[in-house]
């Protein structure tokens, strides 16, 4: 016992910051020095899921700059383009095998105790929580990077294991875990302090065990339909074993500071700007009216519904298959989501509560676009205008275009997600009626029909932003946005290839009617279907998981192709997107699209061996374009 705690704390701290210490501190005893009967496994457990938040540094790196750029929740171009980091990867996959190394040590030091004799009436409870928990930091670390040890993060070079496998295990353990949960164990007093995700509420973190059964279930969906069907009916049998209510969420408050309870979205010189494939979503969705969710002081800037904005050819990028290519949006939508002005800012909205100010930057909204030799060819004001930048190489348009790479010019990620005053949320009732509604379209068991949970979860979402007033109208709409999908089950009518939209040359102010092109999703059904159940399925789970869940967005469309990502802007070549180039960008494929992080550069120097298997079971190059087991590969 007592050479398992002192090498995994040894580990511990050579990994992963201690961020419970007053927790730590407040016992009359040293965990390491204690006897067997003694020590707090729940220590480790907490210390496991507050280090899980991710501290400044590593969540910028990882939550931001990797999960939310490859998930299209915001326009960066680093990984979208095939970039990457290894200094980033390294932070996080010490950080990811920490977390690991302290749930697998509770789970070690609670089973010794059952084995002594020492157990404490909730002993067992812990085990399964922690198994529990370390199911979910698997699942996120092979999410990453594809195969990873199952039995590691113990003291010693581990053996690397395939992502089916990894899988399998996964999915036997929260069924195992789950059964072996009881949920009438009564806590003693103060126990509740060390769990900062559900207080050891037994019943809520069951449901939480069934909900990711789900998850990883359906992560199965394309490869090995017959066990993910299986599991997740298993899974999903009651709707009441499951998150439906806002209180079951999964989530762990944030505090300010520098540590891993750390805001992961609060860095002021990271903006998060709404990003294209989330804009196309929003746009028209939902038949939600601008004026009926703003202020008067924004009425006059809202255009008609047929309004593409000023084109400007010389200084936005037109090769990519975004459909709004080209064009500056001189205003606000007439209809949008109602969740996008929550998400994202209003350029120039300065009295808006949710304002990120960082400064001169954030409040300016008059930017220039210029000629090869920097004369001013046209100011802009951003000024109440609503608009997305695709990410990659625009060449000399980007050069010469000051206005889409500026804070103060682009709607932004509000400041309720950046002051480090908010919940983060791991799991959240709309994904579980998402879920539901997945599964009833593919004719699995489901204890709702595909319809009531594909409403609920729209409700949910609408729930957590506050915008329930508008549900009833966007539950019924049958508009499309730009991508192609409207909101009502009912309504699946495919909509026509092309629609018309009036525009004006921003140089010269000269009128013009542009035909527009609803985007060809190759990805899905060969680019035939746009407006299925599952288009809408994915399309609200793609809206309601911004700005929380990216990891899960980016699983998703790895998985399914959906909801439509467009492709990196190619206007000069991209080194690490090579399959990209001038002559194919109107399609959707996926080599161009990140798929996961190469391992770091460490590992292979440290372990050999394992890297060398884990290498073996991709299936392909140890490389961020080498698709997972689970994901599409073609």
């Amino acid at each position: 016992m007592k050479n398992i705690l002192k090498k995994s704390c040894m580990l511990l701290a050579a990994s992963v910051v201690i961020t419970a210490c007053k927790d730590f501190e407040s016992l009359n005893y040293d965990p390491i020095a204690a006897s067997p009967d003694q020590v707090q496994v729940e220590y480790f457990i907490n210390n496991s899921i507050i280090g899980a938040q991710m501290d400044p540094d590593v969540a910028e790196r990882s939550f931001i700059l990797y999960w939310k750029t490859a998930g299209h929740q915001h326009s960066v171009t680093a990984i979208s383009a095939g970039n990457y980091d290894d200094g980033w990867t390294t932070a996080y996959y010490n950080q990811v095998s920490g977390w690991l190394n302290s749930i697998n040590t509770a789970i070690q030091v609670a089973e010794d105790q059952v084995k002594s004799g020492k157990q404490k009436p909730y002993t067992s409870n812990l085990i399964q929580v922690a198994r529990i928990w370390r199911a979910y930091l698997m699942s996120e670390m092979s999410d990453n990077f594809g195969p990873i040890p199952i039995n590691a993060f113990q003291g010693a070079n581990p053996n690397f294991s395939d992502v089916q496998s990894v899988y399998n295990f996964l999915l036997a353990e929260l069924k195992d875990a789950g059964t072996k949960l009881d949920v009438n164990i009564v806590n003693p007093a103060g126990l509740e302090k060390q769990d900062p995700a559900y207080g050891y509420d037994y019943k809520r973190w069951k449901k939480y065990c069934q909900s990711m059964r789900m998850r990883l279930a359906m992560r199965l969906s394309e490869v090995d339909a017959t066990k993910a069907k299986t599991e997740f009916e298993n899974a999903a049998a009651s709707l009441t074993d499951l998150i439906i209510t806002s209180n079951e969420t999964f989530q762990v408050q944030e505090k300010d500071g520098w540590d891993a309870l750390t805001g992961v979205m609060s860095r002021p010189w990271n903006t998060q700007p709404i990003s294209a494939s989330l804009n196309n979503l929003y746009l028209g969705l939902g038949g939600v009216k601008s004026q009926d969710q703003l202020s008067e002081a924004f009425y006059s800037n809202i255009k008609p519904a047929d309004w593409m904005g000023l084109k400007f050819d010389e200084h936005f990028t037109s090769k990519t298959n975004d459909p709004s290519a080209g064009f500056w949006f001189d205003g606000l939508p007439y209809t949008i989501d109602p969740r996008a002005y929550k998400t994202f800012i209003i350029p120039g909205d300065v009295n808006n509560p949710d304002f990120t100010n960082s400064g001169d930057d954030a409040v300016n909204t008059k930017r220039n676009l210029v000629s090869a030799t920097g004369d001013v060819v046209k100011e802009i004001d951003a000024k109440y205008t609503w608009n997305a930048r695709v990410a990659g190489a625009w060449g000399a348009k980007g050069t010469k275009n000051q206005v889409v790479t500026y804070e103060g010019t682009m709607p932004r990620l509000a400041s309720n997600f950046r002051k480090s005053q908010n919940k983060r949320i791991f799991f959240a009732p709309w994904e579980t009626y998402f879920l539901l509604a997945e599964a009833a379209e593919r004719g699995w068991g489901t204890p709702v029909s595909g319809k009531s949970a594909y409403e609920a979860g729209i409700k949910a979402s609408f729930d957590y932003w506050g915008v329930n007033s508008y549900l009833s109208t966007y539950l019924n709409s049958q508009d499309f946005n730009r991508a192609g999908t409207s909101v009502s089950w009912d309504h699946t009518t495919e909509p026509s290839a092309t629609y018309t939209m009036n525009y004006k040359n921003g140089y010269t102010d000269a009128p013009g009617v542009v035909t527009i092109s609803y985007p060809k999703n190759d990805l899905y059904k060969n680019g035939t279907v746009k407006n299925d159940h599952l288009t809408k399925i994915i399309t609200q789970k793609f809206i309601a998981q911004t700005p929380w869940l990216p990891l899960e967005s980016w699983n998703d469309q790895r998985r399914l192709g959906l909801p439509f990502f467009e492709n990196p802007a190619i206007e000069t070549p991209l080194v690490n997107l090579p399959a990209l180039n001038s002559g194919n960008y109107m399609s959707s494929k996926v080599e161009f699209f990140p798929q996961r992080l190469k391992y770091p550069s460490s590992l292979q120097n440290a372990n050999a061996t394992g890297y060398a298997q884990a290498v073996g079971f991709l299936g392909g190059a140890d490389a961020v374009l080498t698709p997972l087991w689970w994901a599409k590969r073609q």
